[in-house]
């Protein structure tokens, strides 16, 4: 569990480089979404949410792109 919290945390440093406002929006779903699970103690339950948390990881490294504005009309 604490492997893939880190995981999340180094993909959204990666992915939300300098964008103050979704790194920190990031952190705080990360953190809560653990700390709001935390007391969870079915294994399959635990199962489905790091399947979850992975297949997140797995989205944001793959799907989100940041664009920057070079230009007032190019990005």
């Amino acid at each position: 569990v604490l492997k893939l919290f880190k995981l999340l945390h180094r993909t959204r440093q990666e992915v939300f480089k300098n964008d103050a406002r979704a790194l920190e929006a990031a952190r705080q779903k990360i953190n809560g979404e653990f700390k709001n699970n935390q007391d969870e103690t079915s294994e399959e339950k635990i199962n489905e949410l790091l399947k979850i948390a992975s297949d997140v990881e797995v989205i944001l490294r793959t799907s989100v792109i940041q664009a920057v504005h070079t230009d007032s009309d190019k990005i």
